[in-house]
């Protein structure tokens, strides 16, 4: 299995990056596509910011992780100032049970068009362990229509739970150890950042992509 670094390095903030291996990871998941692609431009995956965007950022998260919604608006705020950015969502519930069924409901959304409704909706709510009511409650007031969110919950829960097991197979080729994580450009970031914290780590990924 593939674990080697290319390198390891510290952006100015002290955060530790590990620069990703560019030819893909280990799959820790028979079947699993935990390829470079797959991870950073999966078609099946949500995803956020530009599409053209000269950067991608990938996040990994939990809806029952406060961490993941305190850096959050940060996260958000970057891309949408950036505006270069492309923002990819992996959902990756692995703290709770409400966390699988908020996971679900959220990927179910994203067939009608409302997949950032609906995870806008759960980061929203303050702390850890939430319980499926109040997802649900959250999730009614997204503007999302229910009784599609429902049938498509029903009618793709195979396509749904064939992603949340490719995100964990991801996850673990990349070694990640919780929530939240992020790739940013071609390095991994396994902690919550500030948002001067992310516009380095945005800043040091450009750099890092300019020497090539």
């Amino acid at each position: 299995m593939l674990r080697k670094l290319l390198m390891t390095c510290a952006i100015r903030l002290a955060l530790s990056l590990a620069l990703l291996m560019p030819t893909g990871f280990s799959s820790f998941a028979q079947g699993a596509d935990t390829s470079s692609e797959a991870i950073l431009n999966d078609p099946s995956a949500p995803a956020g910011g530009n599409p053209n965007g000269n950067l991608t950022i990938v996040t990994f998260f939990d809806y029952n992780c406060p961490f993941c919604k305190k850096a959050e608006p940060d996260l958000e705020r970057v891309v949408k100032e950036d505006g270069q950015i492309r923002l990819v969502y992996k959902d990756w519930p692995i703290l709770t049970k409400a966390s699988v069924y908020g996971a679900r409901m959220a990927l179910a959304a994203k067939y009608q068009g409302k997949y950032d409704a609906v995870h806008s909706a759960l980061m929203a709510i303050p702390g850890p362990k939430i319980p499926e009511e109040r997802m649900l409650d959250a999730i009614q007031r997204s503007g999302v229509d229910m009784p599609l969110l429902e049938t498509d919950l029903k009618n793709h829960a195979d396509e749904i739970d064939e992603m949340l097991k490719k995100h964990l197979a991801q996850a673990d080729s990349l070694d990640l150890r919780g929530t939240p994580a992020y790739i940013v450009g071609r390095f991994r970031v396994a902690s919550a950042l500030t948002y001067v914290q992310f516009k380095q780590a945005v800043a040091d990924a450009r750099k890092q992509a300019a020497k090539k």
